[in-house]
């Protein structure tokens, strides 16, 4: 890997960790790096824009997921030309109380990644049960 997409690779992986870290709390930090016009598809839902995000997650963090923790393990990052990226993971939501996200509960997820202005930013997000039926 050149030192070039070593340093992609990592300003990636940082982009979502913050995501991550401002999980629960914080809205506002938690779309600090989408494109304004990202979008998010989860199952029974897509939202259109960073601001739809921000809106439905400060929601959420309001109520059923306050107190809530992510668990997201990384599973592959592809580049797809100089400024963009798919990564794709294996996530779920931890509830209070929980140490171990339950098997109906675990998600693949997919996140699309673009680099504008040096910067690598969120531009989609999609998550699917992992245990489909």
């Amino acid at each position: 890997m050149s030192d070039t997409r070593s340093k992609d690779e990592a300003a990636i992986r940082t982009v979502l960790a913050g995501i991550y870290q401002a999980w629960g709390n914080d809205a506002d930090a938690f779309v600090a790096d989408y494109t304004e016009d990202a979008t998010a598809i989860l199952p029974g839902s897509y939202r259109r824009s960073r601001e739809e995000v921000r809106q439905s997650m400060a929601d959420g963090f309001a109520s059923f997921l306050k107190g809530s923790t992510t668990r997201d393990e990384i599973r592959s990052i592809r580049f797809l030309g100089e400024d963009a990226a798919v990564v794709v993971s294996e996530t779920g939501i931890l509830f209070p109380g929980e140490t171990q996200v339950p098997a109906d509960r675990v998600a693949n997820a997919t996140w699309v990644l673009e680099k504008r202005d040096e910067k690598w930013l969120l531009a989609a997000y999609h998550n699917s049960p992992a245990n489909a039926g």
